[in-house]
């Protein structure tokens, strides 16, 4: 039996001695190399005790080292649960609790933290550091650079990825290996990458835009990666002439805009640049256009589905759409009352079915069973319409989920901490437009009768139980919340009255 994920995106490099990734140091990681470790690394998952089926934790620096793990996990059977390196430790004892992780692998600064919640809930604990030192290599040094693969089907799970859900609790995506190794198949063709292309890589390894598309493309063309450990402009400008792709969120395309060095000459030799996680302002598409001579290419996906959409790579790829689904994708925009689809050019809720639909939440049957119909389709929680060309426009959400700069933000989470801050009867949490991240977080507040709300105290105390991406980027103050006749808070009025807070200036 074999393992169709490591089959197609590592087994058919073993023995390559081309680079595969390239680092800011100017040094070099072969396919070889590369396996070696992720072998090495195999070694000590099982050796610890782990099988097929189990889960893994993993909050870490992006690094080779990171991405090898991975390629381990796969390699060994064992689900990999990659963790936001921004999570505060109140954050990482639900996710460890709720996936039953039976080994947790965290930055060497976060072990005496960590211990007391691994050892509560019966994880072993290792460590793996950016600059790939830890007890978890330590331990890899006399191991094998073979491994014997671990048969596995495309319906078995190989990643975790937990998301905002609609009562707060974030919800473990369940991705089985079909569904990473036909999305990152169809978009490799899709958008041409072959073995000749090198992508430049700044994103995170902890997110489905870095590790399942960023990285399986590249595997499955059998491409190299710039593999840097975050957006850096003077990075990213030194190092695009040896780069023909990038991916990146609005924030990359921003920052690169807004500095004279970034030329057309500069990206002449590129085939292609992709953005997506947050939404790309039409006004940064025409300003890229007219510097580079390039249309950026936006798509449409989320954590439950990897990709789903994307404007064509020949062809109108236009601003503001996130253009058709990709092969083996079915998309509708449905009535959310009754589920029928609706006609071309009205706005309803988007659902989608495809290879790429993951399996379900973990232990939440209620929740799998409300958002994935029985037929397939994933409501995914977005509005959009099509037009009349067959784009697809994506209108909003039918939730109050937040996404900025690409990591998705569930106010209530917010809400929770600010309300319980002195001075503070309630607030409302909603995301407003922001020209480098997509969305921003704004937190509404109203102050107790009688008391006044301490706002430099009330971000402070946000700053140490939330991420450091969800905390309020303002703080506002009124007298009472909008509300509809129900009582209900009308945050849509708030995201009116506030859209405008953070545009940027217009040039004289």
């Amino acid at each position: 039996m074999a393992n169709p994920l490591y089959d197609r995106l590592f087994a058919q490099h073993t023995g390559k001695a081309t680079s595969f990734l390239r680092l800011a140091d100017g040094s070099e990681i072969t396919h070889a190399e590369f396996l070696a470790t992720a072998a090495r690394y195999a070694h000590v998952l099982t050796d610890a005790g782990l099988s097929a089926g189990d889960r893994l934790a993993a909050q870490v620096q992006k690094s080779p080292q990171a991405l090898a793990l991975y390629a381990a996990c796969v390699q060994a059977g064992i689900v990999f649960l990659p963790l936001n390196t921004a999570y505060t430790v109140e954050e990482l004892t639900y996710f460890i609790e709720n996936s039953g992780a039976k080994l947790v692998v965290c930055d060497a600064g976060r072990q005496a933290a960590l211990m007391p919640v691994a050892a509560q809930h019966e994880a072993r604990l290792e460590t793996l550091n950016a600059d790939g030192t830890g007890s978890l290599p330590d331990l890899a040094r006399a191991k094998p650079g073979t491994f014997d693969t671990v048969p596995r089907s495309e319906d078995d799970l190989a990643a975790f990825l937990y998301t905002s859900g609609t009562t707060g609790r974030s919800k473990g995506a369940m991705l089985t290996q079909g569904n990473l190794l036909s999305n990152a198949e169809t978009l490799a063709e899709y958008w041409r990458f072959t073995a000749s292309d090198v992508l430049l890589h700044a994103l995170p390894i902890f997110h489905t835009h870095g590790l399942f598309v960023a990285t399986n493309i590249t595997l499955v063309a059998g491409g190299s990666m710039i593999f840097l450990p975050k957006f850096d402009l003077d990075q990213i400008i030194a190092l695009m002439p040896q780069a023909t792709t990038m991916m990146g969120v609005p924030t990359f395309y921003t920052r690169l805009l807004d500095d004279p060095r970034f030329t057309r000459d500069l990206a002449a030799h590129m085939r292609l640049f992709v953005s997506g996680s947050a939404p790309l302002l039409a006004e940064t598409h025409s300003q890229f256009e007219t510097r580079t001579g390039h249309r950026i290419l936006e798509r449409y996906g989320m954590t439950e589905t990897n990709m789903n959409t994307s404007n064509p790579y020949d062809g109108d790829r236009r601003a503001g759409t996130v253009g058709f689904p990709l092969p083996g994708v079915q998309l509708k925009v449905s009535d959310p009352a009754t589920g029928k689809a609706l006609p071309d050019g009205e706005v309803g809720q988007i659902e989608v079915r495809g290879p790429n639909v993951f399996k379900g939440y973990w232990q939440m049957p209620e929740k799998t069973a409300a958002e994935l119909r029985p037929d397939g389709f994933f409501i995914t929680g977005d509005l959009g319409r099509i037009d009349a060309d067959g784009y697809l426009h994506i209108v909003g959400r039918n939730k109050d989920l937040i996404i900025s700069g690409g990591y998705n933000i569930y106010p209530k989470e917010i809400e929770l901490v600010l309300d319980a801050q002195p001075g503070v009867a309630e607030s409302a949490v909603i995301g407003v437009p922001h020209p480098d991240f997509g969305e921003t977080v704004v937190g509404v507040l109203v102050q107790a009768p009688g008391h006044s709300a301490d706002l430099d105290a009330i971000a402070h105390a946000a700053g140490r139980s939330l991420a450091r991406f969800k905390h309020p980027r303002k703080l506002i103050i009124l007298d009472a919340l909008p509300r509809n006749t129900m009582g209900k808070v009308q945050k849509n009025l708030l995201r009116d009255r506030f859209k405008d807070l953070f545009a940027r200036a217009e040039a004289p």
